[in-house]
């Protein structure tokens, strides 16, 4: 009877190491696109590239993949919602064969400037154990979101054009044409 609970002990435990071991096995790599501005600013679109490698001699199963996004301001050091910086949050993979890549794009505009850190991350459905890539920084330059180049001619000119359409008007009256 102890031989029986020992080896079903032992066999619970390889297969709960061997999904650990699973896990582990995704390799994610991940860096910036070489046609990102060198100081990008406010409006900008960044891409940046990752690779979900399954290094493993198993497959994994249900792997999700996504973006994160820190502010690592000093005094303002938050995680950031990718609700207005991205569209393309996760992607799935249903099966990652030993040795398979997935290579993934992610493009993001940039709406705030700051000090920022991106990742991506990764999970396999049976394991739960998640993985992550190593941190890619960036800095984003204030833009200025009203240039008074562009809104002094529209905010003399338009006034002027109706006055100036008011007193033609006016005028035609008067002339009687």
């Amino acid at each position: 009877m102890k031989k029986i609970i020992v080896r079903l002990f032992l066999s619970l435990f390889i297969l709960s190491v061997g999904n650990a071991w699973a896990a582990d096995s995704l390799k994610i790599s991940l860096a910036a696109d070489q046609a990102n501005p060198v100081s990008p600013q406010m409006g900008d679109w960044l891409k940046f590239h990752s690779v979900i490698e399954n290094t493993g001699a198993q497959a994994a199963n249900g792997v999700v993949a996504w973006i994160s996004l820190v502010q690592v301001d000093p005094g303002h050091e938050q995680p950031v919602d990718m609700e207005d910086w991205s569209a393309h949050k996760a992607v799935t993979q249903t099966i990652l064969s030993p040795g398979q890549k997935v290579n993934v794009e992610w493009p993001m505009r940039l709406i705030q400037s700051g000090a920022y850190r991106v990742v991506i991350s990764a999970v396999e459905r049976e394991t739960g154990h998640v993985m992550t890539s190593p941190f890619v920084d960036f800095q984003v330059r204030r833009k200025p979101v009203v240039e008074s180049g562009r809104i002094l001619p529209v905010a003399l000119g338009v006034p002027m054009l109706v006055l100036g359409m008011m007193a033609w008007r006016r005028y035609r009256r008067r002339a009687g044409v």
